[in-house]
């Protein structure tokens, strides 16, 4: 697969799972989706094809997101990270019970967090989120459904 089918076939859902891991800041995604197909593009020759192309671009993706936000730690200096708020975009779109749904998310602890957005807002499959935290497909839904009951405590908490 040259690089012009590889960005129009995987573009779009790299972006969406980016979408769901930078708390749906469009910019940012798009940015980090850019720089994820460059790579990708650039260094097919490393695509050992053990993994699922997609799955192997997720974590490409997730890996420019880890190095973006270790940027802005850095920059900030002690300041709180993309990964701690929930976008502006998102708290104007979003109604008052999802507002207070994605809040709920975000307060979880990794991976549950990361777990939930990824069922959220990607099409993935239990395989493929474990292949992306290197885990069975048996932990990502245990780890799924852990969360689920995470944030179940915290929405009862907060009413």
């Amino acid at each position: 697969m040259n690089g012009e089918e590889l960005y129009k076939e995987y573009a779009e859902r790299v972006y969406k799972y980016l979408l769901s891991i930078t708390s749906g800041n469009y910019s940012l995604a798009e940015e980090l989706t850019q720089d994820t197909m460059f790579k990708a593009i650039t260094k097919a020759n490393q695509y050992t094809g053990e993994a699922n192309i997609f799955t192997y671009l997720c974590a490409i993706a997730k890996n420019a997101y880890i190095s973006h936000l270790r940027k802005e730690k850095r920059r900030a200096k002690g300041n709180e990270t993309e990964l701690d708020n929930i976008s502006v975009e998102v708290d104007f779109l979003a109604g008052e019970g999802e507002k207070e749904i994605y809040k709920a998310v975000h307060s979880l602890p990794e991976p549950y967090k990361e777990l939930i957005l990824l069922r959220i807002h990607t099409d993935m499959s239990f395989e493929q989120i474990g292949e992306i935290f290197g885990k069975s497909e048996n932990w990502a839904r245990v780890t799924f459904y852990r969360g689920k009951e995470k944030l179940k405590e915290i929405l009862i908490d907060r009413n």
